[in-house]
């Protein structure tokens, strides 16, 4: 029964994507980012609605009052799943996301990731990808543009921590941004790469904001990876 819903999921989720993607790639072009941005990511909505109906997953958020309503910050949160980069793009809007380059390959799907200013890391050149992400990053915050970045870089399973880099800390310091932490366990409903997902709720809690003027970058890292993985053991993530 699980493949099975997870089928309609999918028999739902692929299809309508290219579909939508194609007056993104032909009208986004010509919108003022913040238009482009809400237009882009109207169909997240569809995809957390659709999962839910399909799946069973429902979502459950804690500290919503700790997201700036306006400015530039940068949200750091833990990577397990698939479900947070279609489901932060709801609760941080807009934003620009940290993402490696090779997903802008992806047809239709990545074609139109492209037009919304992402931070394209080639994770290979580690040199020079941290030298992009503090010029561009920088770049977008002066817009007043949230950042939004997966400090573990790649999707850890759940019960391990992964390794928390000091990118976002750097950039928010640099920039003289908050950090606003995010943690959730949606691994344990739709684990990285899985076809199958499991009915029940996915926790999301917000921290509060973390001010950088003034600090060190190793002392701003060391707080928000604190919370966040105190979070993580709470959520069970």
């Amino acid at each position: 029964m699980l493949k099975f819903r997870a089928f309609l999921f999918a028999l739902g989720f692929y299809p309508i994507t290219i579909l939508y993607s194609i007056p993104c790639l032909l009208i986004g072009p010509f919108l003022p980012f913040r238009q482009r941005f809400a237009f882009f990511t109207g169909i997240n909505y569809f995809y957390i609605s659709w999962l839910k109906w399909m799946c069973g997953v429902d979502t459950r958020v804690q500290g919503r009052e700790h997201l700036p309503n306006a400015g530039a910050f940068v949200v750091l949160g833990n990577h397990q799943s698939e479900w947070e980069t279609l489901y932060f793009q709801i609760l941080v809007r807009p934003q620009v996301v940290v993402l490696k380059k090779e997903l802008l390959k992806i047809p239709f799907f990545g074609w139109a990731l492209g037009l919304l200013k992402p931070i394209a890391l080639d994770r290979s050149q580690r040199r020079g990808a941290l030298k992009q992400l503090l010029e561009q990053g920088a770049a977008r915050l002066s817009e007043d543009i949230p950042i939004v970045m997966f400090p573990q870089g790649t999707r850890v399973k759940v019960g391990e921590e992964g390794k928390f880099n000091k990118g976002g800390a750097m950039l928010a310091v640099k920039a003289g941004v908050p950090i606003v932490p995010i943690v959730h366990n949606a691994g344990r409903l739709w684990p990285g790469k899985s076809f199958v997902k499991y009915p029940g709720v996915i926790d999301v809690h917000i921290g509060p904001a973390v001010l950088t003027e003034g600090r060190s970058v190793e002392d701003v890292h060391a707080e928000v990876t604190e919370w966040m993985l105190e979070r993580m053991k709470l959520l069970g993530a």
